[in-house]
């Protein structure tokens, strides 16, 4: 298949929270960014903050995927975010297999070490079914999960 270049300015973007108006299968492979000149030990010092933040609140230097599902945007979770969500059913430190819901933010799965792909996909759906048990909230996959689930000794 020939690919096919699109070239779109940022208002035809439309950015949100973890969106934007593009079809999901594009690849964005370059973009030209434009930054406002500020005065360096301001920059240094937000960029700071920011790293301080994180640190604080996500488990990093860790083995995870990331933030593993988007917050839900519906009236039964009454504004509670998907790691509040987790928490609130029993989710903090949960595991299967080698992996486990962080201690530290619900909302990221942390391969122990030993997790395979079956192991990080249960853990998540186990998560996703006690969410829905609870609150009738189905929390949405934010890591694109690829491949096709292994089926055993052939």
């Amino acid at each position: 298949m020939a690919a096919r270049w699109h070239y779109i300015a940022a208002t035809g973007l439309d950015f949100g929270y973890r969106h934007c108006a593009v079809p999901e299968n594009w690849i964005f492979t370059a973009a030209e960014l434009r930054g406002e000149p500020g005065e360096p030990a301001a920059i240094q010092r937000r960029m700071s903050e920011i790293n301080s933040a994180r640190e604080e609140s996500q488990p990093l230097r860790t083995r995870t995927g990331g933030s593993t599902f988007a917050n839900p945007d519906d009236p039964r979770t009454e504004g509670r975010k998907a790691w509040q969500l987790i928490d609130a059913v029993g989710g903090r430190g949960l595991a299967v297999g080698g992996a486990k819901v962080s201690e530290k933010h619900c909302n990221f799965l942390l391969n122990t070490g030993t997790a395979t792909a079956a192991d990080l996909e249960a853990l998540g759906e186990e998560a996703r079914r006690r969410v829905f048990e609870k609150f009738g909230v189905r929390l949405q996959w934010e890591i694109r999960r690829i491949g096709v689930p292994q089926r055993g000794p052939a």
